[in-house]
């Protein structure tokens, strides 16, 4: 697979187990997810177009392993199990979070990674950036520096994602305010502060401030 995305590709595709990933995360080892995955491929659906998120589902809150991720990957703080779900292929934007999120991927797919020392004025221009290759079944923490966005789909089916966060991420703010401080413009729900590409149209409408530049690139498989 990775072999072939390369192929037709025009950006390089690493794989997370590259050396390439250590500035954005880790492979994460130690926790059996056997359960939530299975639940992901039974429950869940891939929708016909677009995306859907969920940031929190309490049948996949119920299991063994939340407790041991909440207590002991994220050391006692409350967390979240959710999911992504889609079908998308081009890069849109970007978002980060104050605290790691940890990814599963319940099938192939491709992230699209920056860092957030490389925006510029609340800007991240197209070529910094590098794509990575997740296998089914790899679980992987991006560390709280670590731009990303929806996942790539690598095959025509579409892609199926575990996401992990701090608890209440990703959920409506309960009041917007800016300042002084110029990350203060990106923040666009709870935790969750965001760059879209300019022709990213839902992220723009929900007020995103439109920070990627460059082409809004389409990864193919």
């Amino acid at each position: 697979m990775l072999q072939r995305l390369n192929e037709v590709n025009d950006v390089k595709v690493y794989s997370v187990f590259d050396n390439a990933f250590q500035p954005y995360g880790r492979i994460v080892k130690g926790y059996d997810f056997t359960e939530i995955i299975r639940y992901m491929e039974t429950e869940t659906a891939i929708p016909a177009n677009g995306n859907v998120y969920f940031p929190s589902i309490e049948a996949m809150e119920c299991t063994a392993v939340f407790e041991k991720v909440q207590h002991t990957l994220y050391g006692g703080m409350p967390v979240q199990f959710g999911y992504c779900n889609g079908r998308n292929t081009t890069y849109n934007g970007f978002e980060y979070h104050k605290g790691s999120e940890i990814n599963i991927a319940v099938t192939d797919f491709m992230l699209v990674l920056g860092h957030t020392w490389q925006m510029e004025d609340n800007r991240f221009y197209v070529g910094n950036e590098k794509v990575f290759f997740v296998p089914q079944g790899t679980a992987i923490e991006m560390y709280q520096t670590t731009l990303h966005l929806s996942p790539c789909r690598v095959t025509d089916e579409g892609f199926k994602d575990i996401v992990i966060l701090p608890r209440g991420t990703n959920t409506p703010l309960e009041r917007k305010e800016t300042n002084d401080d110029a990350e203060s413009v990106l923040l666009l729900q709870k935790n969750k502060w965001v760059i879209a590409h300019p022709e990213r149209e839902p992220l723009v409408k929900q007020g995103a401030f439109t920070g990627l530049i460059g082409e809004n690139k389409e990864l193919k498989y």
